[in-house]
């Protein structure tokens, strides 16, 4: 218990100082792809670990997988500490580069009490917009494979579990890549920045519809396909909601806003956690109901972020 306390506490900061990165270091065009790459990882790993758990759980033990995890972490904490730099500070980046990286100039502020930030409208609709949407990502993660165990009788080896994990992780990278894109687009094409993460929105959560095939499909592979677009569709919204909380929110205030709003998702996670444990309890392990109302979850946190994001950066003084 205290290992997962500590795990939670420190791996907490990992996104906030992401998005801070990509605050720093994109402008508005660009930010959705960038996010979408760095998120991307998360598939990665979601992709890797059906492969390779097996495989150390055989050679080594199960104590094996937590130190194998540990190192990667403590040897990707180092190269940051080491390489990482802000762009006025980087010694290779021009003059020119540094001029497109700055293309939003703010002056520099001093730092703003947390009360201040709590009245913020932009940080009430990111926080509870996100702790809708993002602890259906822990659902996958975590319900997946009993699911699809459930279902089809997969089991847990690699070629009977691993495939149809592995298909699914992988259209989640491109979702999240590809949801950056989009919206990057509509930029391009000269679409306001709020508005493009908006209509972007928009349509992932029609795509997400479709997961309601899941449940009541007797063919593995149709429910792999839509459980596939559906998570695809969640990284793609993840990319662009994380994009507009920056376009709104000055850069002094990033980290916070952004790390109040991972607060308030896991405690949403929390209380999913519950709830999924109920639902599946009094239905009998039918994932039905689940599947339903998951993409209500989008359009109840979409409506929720049209009507409170704010549509300009806001000042100190709001």
């Amino acid at each position: 218990m205290v290992c997962r306390f500590v795990l939670g506490l420190t791996e907490a900061a990992n996104y906030p100082a992401c998005v801070k990165t990509t605050r720093l270091w994109f402008p508005a065009g660009e930010r959705a792809v960038a996010t979408g790459i760095f998120n991307a990882g998360t598939n990665v790993g979601a992709m890797m670990t059906p492969m390779l758990l097996p495989l150390i759980l055989h050679v080594w033990g199960w104590q094996a997988a937590f130190l194998c995890m540990s190192a990667l972490g403590g040897i990707w904490l180092v190269l940051w500490g080491l390489k990482y730099y802000n762009p006025e500070d980087h010694p290779t980046v021009k003059q020119s580069e540094l001029d497109y990286v700055q293309q939003e100039v703010e002056p520099e502020q001093p730092r703003v009490p947390f009360s201040r930030i709590l009245r913020m409208r932009g940080t009430w609709a990111f926080a509870l917009a996100y702790s809708l949407t993002a602890p259906v990502f822990w659902f996958y993660l975590y319900w997946l494979p009993p699911f699809l165990n459930q279902q089809y009788n997969l089991g847990i080896n690699v070629t009977q579990m691993g495939i149809p994990l592995i298909i699914i992780y992988l259209t989640a990278d491109f979702g999240s890549v590809g949801g950056g894109i989009l919206s990057s687009f509509l930029i391009g094409r000269g679409m306001n920045s709020i508005k493009a993460r908006l209509l972007s929105m928009l349509l992932f959560a029609c795509c997400i519809v479709g997961v309601i095939m899941a449940a009541g499909s007797s063919q593995l592979w149709v429910a792999v396909f839509a459980i596939s677009l559906a998570i695809g569709a969640h990284q793609a919204w993840t990319a662009n909601i994380w994009s507009l909380v920056m376009d709104y929110t000055p850069k002094h205030m990033m980290s916070t806003v952004f790390g109040f709003g991972g607060m308030c998702a896991a405690i949403g996670g929390m209380f999913m956690t519950q709830i999924v444990g109920h639902i599946l309890t009094v239905t009998n392990n039918n994932y039905t109901v689940l599947f339903t109302l998951i993409p209500a979850m989008y359009f109840i946190a979409l409506t929720w972020m049209y009507f409170m994001a704010p549509r300009k950066i806001p000042t100190v003084d709001v």
